[in-house]
């Protein structure tokens, strides 16, 4: 059985277990304590040496990098399919999962960890101007390969769609500019079961 180091605040990981929850693979979540600093001791690090999760598990093969990961879980658990047949499509999904990676996990962690975790008097507020700065940027990009498609690739739900999710959820927080397409896509994504079963707590 997979074993998925995870942690309910981490964005990286609740990707994971979207996926593994829409494909219905059984798995077991090993909460690592990030509070009790459970990321940075030996037996945590002789996994993942970034001492970050997720980190996966299976028969002795460990991954810990989130969208390696995501398609490690496609390529072994082929269906439900997450990514479309053709090599464009796929293409495509990796591509989005790359952008979401580069260009809103940074701008949006800046935003959110200190809104969620810092008291709002040690906000470094430059910081997070610039980051809303990148978002919205990002959002205009997105919107228009989003067009009027209810998905991001082929119009079908896939890891692409999965990447962002835990990032959309804080869409609101962050104060960003939001064009009308993702806001509806993000109420699609976010309506889902498997979104609202990984929902971390406000």
């Amino acid at each position: 059985m997979i074993r998925l180091h995870t942690h309910p605040f981490s964005t990286f990981a609740r990707r994971v277990s979207i996926a593994l929850i829409e494909k219905r693979i059984p798995y077991e979540p090993i909460i690592v304590d990030l509070a009790k600093r459970a990321h940075r001791k030996p037996e945590f690090l002789a996994i993942n040496p970034y001492s970050r999760v997720p980190a996966l598990e299976e028969d002795g093969f460990v991954l810990f990098e989130s969208s390696a990961i995501l398609q490690y879980i496609e390529a072994t658990n082929p269906t439900p399919a997450l990514v479309p047949d053709d090599a464009k499509g796929r293409a495509l999904v990796d591509m989005h999962m790359r952008l979401c990676d580069g260009q809103m996990a940074g701008p949006t962690g800046t935003i959110i960890f200190q809104k969620r975790f810092i008291p709002e008097a040690r906000w470094d507020l430059a910081g997070i101007a610039k980051a809303q700065t990148e978002i919205n940027k990002h959002l205009v990009i997105l919107s228009g390969q989003l067009g009027d498609h209810e998905y991001l690739v082929s119009n079908r739900y896939s890891l692409a769609d999965i990447a962002y999710i835990p990032f959309i959820e804080f869409l609101g927080m962050m104060e960003v500019s939001v064009p009308d397409n993702i806001a509806a896509w993000s109420t699609r994504l976010l309506a889902r079961p498997s979104s609202v079963e990984t929902k971390p707590a406000q």
